[in-house]
Order: structure tokens, then C-alpha cells, then sequence
């Protein structure tokens, strides 16, 4: 058994994880859960207003490059 702070925690968890029965289904559940709500964010509020606005790379790198030098200004009004 190794005698560090780390390896003593990382111990703890490695024997918990093993001896888990319902455990492991609800860290299953969990995840799931997690990829789906990261799935229903990115698709409903972080919409891909580079790849819709602009052609190219050319033009998002343009815009990009003028919304930073704006202060922070949004890339729909660069558009506009």
C-alpha cells in the first residue's frame, strides 16, 4: 500500500469503485444523464454562428479577429 497522501486517496477510491454494486449503475445513470444534458446545451444555446454567417475560414477569421479588437463585441453585430 503506498504511504503517500495521494496514493492513499487514490487507493480509497480504486477499493470503493470495486466493491460499488448499485453504485456503479447510478455512476452509469450519471453519465448519461451528463452527455445528454451537454448534448440538449450545445444544440439549444450555443448555436454555430460562425459556420452560418460566413463562407469560408477566411471571413470567421476575419470576424473573429474584429470582434476581439472591438472589446469583447458580439460576432452577430460584426455581420451586420
Amino acid at each position: 500500500m503506498s504511504t503517500t497522501v495521494p496514493g492513499r486517496i487514490w487507493a480509497l477510491y480504486r477499493d470503493g469503485f470495486r466493491s460499488m454494486t448499485v453504485g456503479r449503475s447510478l455512476w452509469a445513470l450519471i453519465i448519461i444523464k451528463l452527455v445528454i444534458f451537454f448534448a440538449v446545451l450545445k444544440l439549444f444555446f450555443f448555436p454555430d454562428i460562425l459556420g452560418t454567417e460566413y463562407d469560408n475560414d477566411t471571413d470567421r477569421a476575419a470576424a473573429v479577429r474584429m470582434s476581439l479588437a472591438d472589446g469583447a463585441g458580439s460576432l452577430t453585430e460584426t455581420n451586420q
